[in-house]
């Protein structure tokens, strides 16, 4: 009998992991709850796979043997919850997709820091010469590249809603890079299940693999001591050095693997600040693990180019340098950036607050940050949170006129960061949109300054 799987979720990994179950044979259904984007209703009809928009069926869906669910509906939806009453299995496009690869896994998780580590990782390896590819939470879905082929090591960003729908599934490698508080609405506002969701991604490796964390992270940290670490650990710290791991001194990294040692220069790598060193020396680890050479590692960490949006230099006017953070969605995440410089700063913040504790950035103001630019429909709580400790603090909601205060309020050698700490709905489409705007706003303010 042909077994019959449902999609739930006509995105990238939904139509994705349609067209890998068609292409083995299964009878598939998609359903979406809102409209399918026109391209993927086209490829859709190109591979014979039926779907509906707008609505879920419950006698389309509640038929199937296997329920492949988007890692953006959350197990509380009617259709889902229906479902697990009846006792059917419901997976991510991941799970499904690691039946039909025979390739080594890279599998990289953690609330800051993944998709930097990921790209990094993944490109350490292409500068290696490895047979690689690049899937989950980045980029095309797996799923859909398995149509076409498998790769001897593919390197997989993992969210925490892909890793809840995750039961068989092992990496060879694996990263944690970081815990701070994050999506708690999804996980009964209980940081506990949040902790046990990112530490998944152990669960089934073998003493042969190798997993990779950030050894002074207390959350990580307490995560771990719930969980039977079977894999070869390799801590990395800024605090200590490790006998098998990595150490940053500020100096020089330091990483060490079964009897190998590889120093790097802090100065010949392409991203900064302290948070990418830690992105810097997992990457490096993994692909030392994975058998990468020294030198195209090294070769590798001086040529990478981050993702847009991530700490991105834009341009520079009259001296003052304009950086792009928009992805600095949480606090922790502008944290990091703030931290990446030794200042003067001119940041610009704001918008959809999340709950955010603005207290842990305290301590970066003195000596660093010269003024704040609230950007945003409402900037009650971040102005309060810096009053009388920023001496200037300004509000907006126009991305140009920040910018243009940027570069009145900045001197030559000061930096002007767009990092916000929050989400973006309130002005913008999403944080792709923030960036652009302010790119868009800084090119334009440079061509009027010449």
């Amino acid at each position: 009998m042909e077994k019959r799987v449902v999609i739930l979720g006509a995105g990238e990994s939904g139509v994705g992991a349609a067209m890998l179950a068609k292409q083995k044979g299964y009878a598939v259904w998609v359903s979406d709850l809102g409209l399918i984007n026109e391209d993927k209703k086209e490829l859709l009809r190109s591979n014979g796979i039926p779907f509906e928009e707008g609505e879920h069926s419950d006698s389309e869906i509640l038929n199937a043997s296997e329920i492949i669910k988007s890692p953006g509906i959350p197990l509380t939806a009617s259709i889902v919850q229906k479902a697990i009453s009846k006792g059917i299995k419901i997976i991510d496009e991941l799970e499904f997709a690691s039946r039909y690869s025979k390739g080594n896994i890279i599998g990289i998780t953690g609330t800051n820091g993944k998709t930097t580590t990921t790209l990094l990782t993944y490109h350490l390896l292409k500068k290696g010469g490895f047979d690689v590819g690049l899937a989950g939470n980045v980029g095309q879905s797996w799923s859909g590249q398995l149509t076409v082929g498998d790769k001897n090591w593919w390197v997989i960003e993992m969210s925490s809603f892909q890793l809840d729908g995750l039961y068989s599934l092992k990496p060879k490698i694996a990263i944690l890079t970081n815990i701070t508080p994050d999506h708690l609405d999804r996980y009964g506002y209980q940081i506990e299940n949040y902790i046990a969701s990112k530490v998944s991604i152990f669960k089934n490796m073998k003493t042969e693999d190798s997993a990779i964390f950030y050894a002074d992270d207390q959350l990580i940290g307490k995560g771990l001591e719930t969980v039977d670490l079977t894999a070869t650990p390799y801590p990395v710290s800024l605090k200590a050095a490790q006998k098998r791991g990595g150490y940053y001194s500020s100096k020089s990294m330091d990483l060490r693997v079964s009897g190998k040692r590889l120093e790097i220069d802090p100065k010949a790598v392409a991203v900064k600040g302290k948070h990418n060193a830690i992105n810097t020396m997992m990457a490096s680890l993994a692909a030392l693990l994975a058998g990468v050479d020294e030198k195209a590692i090294k070769a590798g960490l001086s040529d990478f180019q981050n993702a847009s949006h991530r700490m991105e230099e834009v341009s520079e006017i009259e001296g003052v340098r304009f950086v792009n953070d928009s992805k600095g969605t949480n606090v922790d995440a502008t944290k990091y950036a703030l931290e990446a410089f030794d200042g003067p700063l001119i940041w610009i913040a704001g918008g959809v607050d999340k709950g955010n504790d603005y207290s842990v950035i305290e301590p970066l103001i003195s000596g660093r940050i010269e003024a704040l630019i609230c950007l945003g429909k409402d900037n009650m709580k971040l102005r309060e949170a810096f009053v009388g400790k920023i001496e200037i603090i300004k509000e907006t909601q126009e991305i140009a006129q920040a910018v243009r205060w940027g570069l009145e309020l900045g001197r030559s050698g000061a930096v002007v960061l767009l990092s916000p700490a929050c989400a973006s709905f309130d002005l913008f489409k999403n944080y792709e949109d923030r960036g652009e705007q302010f790119k868009k706003a800084v090119q334009e303010l440079k061509t009027a300054a010449i």
